[in-house]
């Protein structure tokens, strides 16, 4: 993302390095008291936008406490937000914001529809640079020799674009990891680790769609580099990397032999490396990326979710010792917790950046929803996460559900556990993170692996229906582990869900089914929706997928419910 040239300068990484440092301590210490902390992003939000249509419409300037905010405005999700942005994004000031929108980031959002996300100058200052700097300081800390050069870290989701979509008042409507922050805001040190490798804009012709094709390129470029880290935020497109390595590999090695790149002549032939790397599949039978590049020390990216259960095999891919650190809980609209230590999952929650709000998971989200304040969170539960923020969004609820998992000097600690969505086909209101906590139950029993996993409802006998998990497997489970797993996840999912046992004591549920992919399917899927012009950061782990097309994509089924794997 962002400048990539800057990291040639000369002191550019000395000063990157102080610039997160120092972004960490600041956040640290408005820890200190978070209560006083919001009360002043509240006051600020409000002072700043008491005069734009909203603010004047909510009475803004007459507010003082969360709790008259409260009153005044009702929770509200994008649906309620888009009139007012839609008005922004065609040209009209004042509205959510008393700063113009610079830029729009696009979002996918659960359903696949595409958001526009204003984003201001004063959010960037406010709400957004403090936590993007700071969320590399625990990499950098601990890992300092994935700056030691330009190219020791690969990093996946930077995909700059040299001809942006706009929306009608000309405004960029883009990706975050395809804003140039550095021309568009002024902030000369934002360029993110990996961004000034010789991979971060393509030498050679690429359609801006090919998605695969700029994959591809950017590998066969990193396997002639001594990698020391992989950033993808989307563990997603990490997963992938394993898979496309042996996908691509005879092309790869060929053109690193021939100095080609795409076929387009390149560099200097590198017959030795051609052969080192000739070696490692002759020898291993399948390349591994700990193979590839065995001083590799780190993965950056989102940690839980569906994430957590490949999580620990996907590491080992990459090499013994090889760490995850957890990307920030954070979306297009804003972030929500940053790690400021090696957490392998959590991050404390950023009490400068917006005003939060948070309502038990299980409950529905109305405009009058009653909702409880950071203090009031307890540890081990599961929240929606309502904010609000100088940028023009309040009382917004994003999607995100996220779990308390600890508290460090009074703020709680937060970890991403999925969407707000819910499966409810027979009354049993299944939210994916319990799902995710079921499996990983039934997983620790067993002693199984996973490659991936998805579910979906389908009928079964009578008026009943049933949960079939297709799932990809480390090694293959024999029948007596399946019927055990099955029984372990129903077990589970009766522990993490009242609504769930009910259904199944009802009869209106029959037990969970187990459908078994090759190992290669959920991969073979995700290449086949960034092949259709999907960007690879929206292309995310799914557990519930109940279009049909695209289950029967990702299990090669046809109409008749054949599996051509089996």
């Amino acid at each position: 993302m962002n400048a990539a040239g800057s990291w040639d300068t000369p002191g550019h990484t000395e000063r990157y390095r102080a610039r997160v440092f120092q972004e960490r301590d600041r956040l640290t210490a408005s820890l200190a008291d978070m209560r006083q902390e919001q009360q002043r992003v509240l006051a600020d939000l409000l002072d700043f936008n008491a005069d734009t249509e909203f603010g004047k419409h909510h009475g803004f300037a007459g507010i003082r406490t969360i709790d008259e905010f409260r009153r005044a405005v009702p929770l509200q999700d994008y649906s309620a937000h888009a009139p007012y942005i839609d008005r922004m994004a065609a040209g009209e000031a004042n509205v959510l914001s008393a700063d113009p929108a610079v830029v729009y980031f696009t979002s996918s959002g659960s359903t696949g529809a595409h958001k526009k996300i204003p984003v201001t100058r004063r959010f960037m200052r406010t709400t957004f640079f403090p936590f993007y700097y700071a969320a590399w300081a625990p990499l950098l800390e601990h890992f300092p020799e994935v700056l030691s050069r330009p190219d020791a870290v690969l990093n996946l989701k930077h995909d700059p674009l040299s001809a942006p979509p706009t929306t009608a008042d000309g405004r960029p409507h883009v990706g975050a990891s395809q804003v140039d922050f550095g021309e568009m805001f002024g902030e000369p040190l934002s360029a993110e680790p990996g961004t000034g490798a010789p991979w971060a804009t393509l030498p050679v012709d690429v359609a801006p769609d090919d998605h695969l094709q700029k994959t591809y390129l950017r590998l066969r470029l990193a396997v002639q580099s001594d990698l020391r880290c992989l950033i993808g935020i989307n563990p997603a497109m990490i997963a992938a990397v394993p898979y496309q390595l042996n996908l691509w590999w005879p092309r790869i090695v060929r053109e690193v032999r021939d100095g080609t790149l795409g076929g387009v002549p390149h560099r200097a032939p590198d017959p030795e490396r051609a052969r080192e790397l000739e070696r490692l599949a002759d020898y291993f039978g399948v390349v591994r990326p700990a193979q590839v590049w065995p001083r590799l020390r780190a993965l950056f990216c989102w940690t839980t979710g569906v994430a957590s259960l490949y999580m620990p095999a996907l590491r080992e891919e990459f090499g013994a010792g090889v760490t995850a650190l957890p990307a920030p809980v954070a979306a297009s609209e804003g972030p929500s917790g940053v790690a400021l230590d090696r957490h392998g999952s959590a991050g404390s929650l950023v009490v400068s950046a917006s005003v939060y709000e948070f309502v038990p998971a299980d409950d529905d989200l109305l405009p009058g929803t009653e909702t409880l304040l950071p203090h009031e969170l307890e540890a081990g539960r599961d929240y929606h996460v309502v904010f609000s923020h100088v940028g023009g969004l309040y009382r917004y609820a994003g999607g995100d559900v996220v779990r308390v998992v600890d508290r460090v000097g009074g703020v709680p600690r937060l970890e991403y556990a999925g969407r707000n969505t819910r499966s409810d086909a027979a009354g049993e209101r299944l939210r994916d993170a319990q799902v995710v906590r079921a499996l990983h139950r039934a997983l620790r029993a067993t002693g199984l692996r996973l490659r991936n996993v998805a579910c979906r409802v389908e009928p079964s006998a009578g008026a009943a229906v049933r949960y079939t998990f297709a799932l990809a497997a480390t090694t293959p489970w024999s029948a007596a582990e399946d019927g055990r797993f099955a029984a372990l996840l129903d077990q589970g999912l009766t522990a993490e869900s009242a609504d769930y046992g009910r259904a199944r004591a009802d009869g209106r549920l029959d037990a969970p089914v187990l459908r078994h992919l090759d190992r290669d399917a959920f991969h073979r899927d995700w290449h086949t929706a960034v092949a259709g012009g999907i960007r690879p950061t929206q292309v995310k782990d799914r557990m519930f997928r109940q279009d049909d097309a695209l289950w029967q994509r990702l299990t090669h089924t046809t109409t008749d419910g054949e599996n051509r794997h089996e």
